[in-house]
């Protein structure tokens, strides 16, 4: 009877000391991560209105922004895939190959900048990139707005997203409408959000296990925040450079935009958030296995090789990550007209 009461005693001891540990990890994480909110964020200098955000939608899945009249901001950013394309790096005009491999835009506007060397200080500023880059829309601002003021219902639409303004039709308003648009593509509710809420069941005892890994190992310095990352310029391969394909030698990174020695294969950590269903991985594109892009983040920013079993639980955790992806019903554009300039393939 005796050893059953020790027996007892000690079940009950691992029990608490157990419930101490999960109750200590959820705190660590409550501390260094934050829930993806419900609702988008408001957006200093470009307020959002209903007619704005309907007008961005319409403009985000408009393929008369490109000179071919066949791409538009959803062909890389798909909100129906992760709000990426599924490509190594995503097909422009003319079939042209882009140089990077597409970051998604949902929950891009937690972002502290955009692209992958964060050239781009805000969304607005982003959704002008693509539409003139010759590898991309390969347009201009010009023919932009002389085909959007061709069309009387954008004309319309445009007066009402921008009351007030004498001429509202301009490349620059077009570019905030989608802003407004994209702040919209939020991804709240992931069970690592029902977790860091107070819910500890929302997580499995792998994805818990990757949890711990993830901060233990250090993944969290580049990658914490509301966002788990977007927020950061940090150097890809601070101890060991991955293969010349993941980390390609022509590309470095941020030192494009600063000329800073320093900045040489330094890249914006991409946010983390449905990490799990936006693949391939790396500004590369080349890794499409969640498995092997946390080894070689193992290798090539700790030094250190993982195993199996660690790997599989981090991105187990990863893929709590995946929250409620936005529902979209796909815009009814108006017709173009006589004036509407013609594709230029």
């Amino acid at each position: 009877m005796k050893q059953l009461s020790v027996s007892f005693a000690v079940l009950c001891a691992v029990a608490t000391s157990q419930a101490f540990a999960a109750d200590e990890l959820q705190q660590r994480a409550q501390g260094l991560f934050k829930p993806v909110p419900a609702k988008a964020p408001v957006l200093k200098g470009n307020p959002a209105s209903p007619v704005k955000v309907e007008l961005g939608k319409m403009l985000y899945f408009e393929p008369r922004l490109s000179a071919s009249h066949l791409i538009s901001c959803n062909t890389c950013h798909n909100v129906g895939l992760g709000g990426g394309d599924l490509q190594a790096t995503s097909t422009g005009h003319g079939w042209q190959k882009g140089p990077r491999n597409a970051p998604t835009v949902l929950n891009s506007v937690f972002n502290t900048a955009q692209f992958w060397d964060g050239r781009a200080k805000d969304l607005a500023e982003q959704a002008k990139g693509p539409v003139q880059a010759s590898v991309e829309m390969n347009n201009t601002p010009d023919q932009v707005v002389t085909t959007l003021n061709s069309i009387p219902d954008y004309v319309a639409l445009f007066k009402k997203a921008f009351p007030g303004e004498k001429d509202p039709v301009t490349f620059d308003n077009m570019a905030k409408a989608i802003e407004v648009f994209e702040a919209t593509l939020i991804t709240p509710d992931s069970p690592f959000d029902q977790y860091l809420k107070g819910k500890k069941k929302a997580l499995d005892g792998k994805q818990t296990a990757g949890l711990k890994l993830f901060l233990d190992k250090g993944c969290v310095a580049c990658h914490g925040g509301l966002n788990l990352g977007g927020t950061g310029y940090f150097p890809f391969g601070v101890v060991e450079k991955p293969a010349e394909n993941i980390l390609p030698l022509g590309d470095k990174g941020r030192f494009a935009v600063t000329n800073t020695a320093k900045d040489e294969y330094v890249f914006r950590a991409p946010s983390l958030r449905n990490v799990a269903i936006t693949y391939p991985y790396f500004h590369s594109g080349v890794v499409w296995s969640l498995k092997e892009a946390v080894a070689v983040m193992g290798s090539a920013q700790f030094g250190i090789k993982l195993s199996d079993d660690e790997t599989e639980a981090i991105a187990a955790f990863l893929g709590s990550l995946t929250g409620k992806q936005p529902k979209v019903v796909y815009p009814i554009m108006p017709a173009s007209t006589d004036a509407t300039p013609r594709p230029r393939l």
